[in-house]
């Protein structure tokens, strides 16, 4: 028996990733869509190939359409939320005190804060559906593939990098969304964007030497600036940090959305053995050459779509997570894929803010509880 889930957002993720991902697995079944205007979710619904698919809107009113409406359906079992950040919490709340499994876009919140309230209402409910945080990068293969390279690779933790630079174009089409333009949340795209960035980091630490099994290679404080390079982005668009783990390891994390030039996501880590380097699309493993030190060996595997294990419409791994999210609904589980879990979510969001913080206060560190 499928599952009968509905889209909450009508806007460009949501018709490029979240629907092709309810359409693309077995145990779902799309029955409707909101969108705060009449206008957006109806112009979805007659993009999405999806027969007899149910409308829902808040603006203009109408009896029985608002979203209320939709969360009073016993035949909607979840929801995937895929809204601007600051709308976020609101249709969570609303959803899980109507007993729907929720898949929500990351961030889990705008501030840490406000994270922390919403899993607070949500472990307070006297009957907890599955609330899963979707952070795709944690699905993609390529990033899988170098998090087991790394658990091969052994040695202690040495280092760690993550780069990435990006150049948002005022005709883009992310850009041109009103929450994207003119930014209630902190840090703009810094927090839209780098959340993915910190959780892959994340990963990639944890599956490092002794990061699964110590809080070692947690990062727990940073220093650091941040800076506006594009005046259409702010309030800023470049973050620079050096963060450091509590097993005692450093590294740096620079992410910039104001310029085109430099690698588009690179991220390092280098133990006592060798380093792996994730890119999105190819995964390098560098070993100690015994016989020449000063040459290691370098092998890097292909992660694009011209190899037919990675294929491109999977590349994202949006597809991965909402197969996670339907199969633990339909395993009658209570308790999420811990990459996708809000507790894991919190954290990404953690170590973000405390960059901000840090690039605000003028580099002072920032301790990470």
């Amino acid at each position: 028996m499928s599952i009968g889930i509905a889209l909450l957002g009508a806007g460009i993720f949501a018709q490029a990733q979240h629907l092709p991902a309810i359409k693309a697995s077995d145990l779902l079944a799309l029955k409707a869509v909101y969108s705060r205007s009449q206008a957006s979710a109806e112009a979805f619904a007659s993009k999405a190939g999806v027969p007899g698919l149910d409308v829902y809107w808040d603006e203009p009113a109408a009896a029985g359409r608002g979203l209320a409406d939709l969360l009073a359906r016993s035949d909607v079992a979840a929801v995937s939320v895929c809204m601007p950040i600051n709308l976020q919490p609101q249709a969570i709340r609303a959803a899980l005190a109507a007993g729907k499994h929720v898949i929500s876009e990351k961030p889990v919140a705008d501030t840490v804060a406000h994270a922390q309230a919403l899993i607070a209402d949500y472990d307070a409910l006297p009957r907890k559906p599955i609330w899963a945080v979707a952070e795709n990068y944690r699905y993609m293969q390529s990033l899988q593939l170098a998090e087991a390279k790394l658990r091969a690779l052994g040695g202690d933790l040495v280092s760690f990098s993550l780069v990435s630079n990006k150049f948002v174009r005022p005709d883009g089409n992310y850009f041109n969304t009103a929450w994207r333009k003119n930014p209630t949340h902190p840090g703009g795209f810094l927090l839209d964007g780098g959340v993915h960035y910190v959780a892959a980091l994340r990963s990639l630490l944890r599956a490092a030497p002794g990061g699964n099994t110590t809080n070692n290679n947690k990062i727990t404080k940073v220093a650091g600036t941040m800076a506006q390079l594009l005046e259409i982005l702010p309030p800023a668009d470049t973050l620079r940090a050096i963060a450091f783990t509590q097993g005692g390891a450093s590294g740096v994390v620079t992410m910039s959305f104001g310029t085109e030039f430099g690698p588009p996501l690179d991220i390092a880590v280098t133990t006592t053995e060798g380093m792996v380097t994730w890119r999105m699309k190819s995964v390098t493993v560098t070993t100690r050459n015994a016989a020449d030190p000063f040459k290691p060996h370098e092998t890097v595997l292909d992660c694009s779509e011209t190899n037919p294990s990675f294929p491109a419409d999977e590349a994202t791994g949006v597809k991965a997570e909402f197969a996670a999210f339907a199969a633990t609904i339909a395993a009658g589980q209570n308790t999420v894929d811990a990459r996708q879990s809000p507790a894991e979510a919190l954290e990404d969001l953690r170590l973000l803010e405390a960059m901000f913080e840090t690039g605000a206060a003028g580099g002072e560190p920032k301790t990470i509880a």
